[in-house]
């Protein structure tokens, strides 16, 4: 059985435990224990988060880990000595370290992350950077592998690192059902953008929202101004103006976007041709792909499928 620590500090949020579910349930799909799981601390005891509820915890002790996980706080708040200390000896004695969103910050205060690549999240990737310049930042990833670290993106990424650890650990069969039963998708590739682009357009309205729902459901179709707007059931000219006032951008921008994300994940997650990838998402051909990827991310296709497939 795996000894699993997750560290905990000051203000942690909650969501930082929903990956210590997946080794729960890790154990619940194999019908016996295979993690045995601990939260810890400096001095133990409860320890407040964020939302004001009390986390029990023990004390620091045996570092001998087969992994630990550490989290963050909101504020990034220096690492006491006494973590760091935990947290360097850990690495010495236990098979992988990882961090959690902000708990990047950790790693690198103790000097794991120097000369490695690593992620946190986007909105706090850059400080890291300039804190710790011998961090190989990669700002616009979901997690990140590199020799005996990992690290994540925000809080739900956390999710797609332990049910990868558990992939790795027992196979693809117990992480599929540990997603199956969290009600989760199987898990978002490591090399995968931590943005999203319908969250990207945020469109307020129901007919907007339908119209973005309906485009990322049809990408092989056509989708012209004229078909969109019937779904959203405005005229194409109020549809043109409705949506540019939502979203910022026209409706063919929207849909080489959305498309422009689908085909990122299918190379992402997976070893398709680049002939089947463009056309399963609605670009016709490969170059057409190709130089919607170059105006996008500045990167052709295979750039990007090679980056991801590192990240992991």
């Amino acid at each position: 059985m795996q000894r699993i620590g997750f560290v905990v500090i000051r203000g942690v949020q909650m969501m930082y435990f929903a990956a210590l579910s997946v080794f729960e349930f890790a154990n619940l799909g194999a019908g016996e224990p295979r993690y045995a799981i601990e939260v810890l601390s400096e001095a133990g005891g409860p320890v407040p988060s964020s939302a004001g509820v009390a986390i029990d915890t023990k004390p620091f002790d045996d570092p001998a880990f087969d992994t630990l996980v550490v989290s963050g706080d909101m504020q990034i708040t220096a690492a006491s000595p006494g973590l760091i200390d935990f947290v360097r000896r850990a690495q010495a004695k236990s098979r992988r370290i990882a961090s959690i969103c902000t708990g990047a910050f950790v790693l690198a205060e103790a000097g794991l992350l120097d000369g490695k690549r690593a992620t946190t999240h986007w909105l706090m990737a850059r400080e890291l950077q300039r804190r710790h310049p011998k961090v190989k930042m990669e700002e616009d990833r979901i997690f990140i592998t590199d020799g005996d670290v990992w690290t994540s993106a925000g809080m739900s990424a956390g999710i797609d690192l332990a049910l990868a650890m558990v992939e790795k650990d027992f196979g693809a069969g117990l992480a599929r059902t540990v997603a199956q039963k969290l009600v989760l998708y199987h898990r978002r590739a490591g090399g995968q953008s931590q943005h999203s682009q319908l969250l990207a357009l945020d469109a307020k309205s129901d007919r907007i929202q339908t119209a973005l729902a309906y485009a990322r459901q049809n990408l092989k179709a056509p989708l012209s101004v004229k078909e969109l707007a019937g779904a959203a059931h405005l005229s194409p000219r109020q549809f043109s103006r409705a949506f540019h006032a939502e979203t910022g951008v026209s409706p063919a921008k929207a849909v080489e976007n959305l498309r422009l994300e689908a085909a990122r994940l299918m190379m992402e997650q997976g070893r398709h041709p680049m002939e089947v990838v463009a056309s399963e998402t609605g670009f016709a051909d490969r170059e057409r792909m190709r130089r919607a990827f170059l105006r996008a991310f500045g990167q052709p296709p295979q750039v990007i499928r090679r980056n991801a497939n590192m990240a992991v």
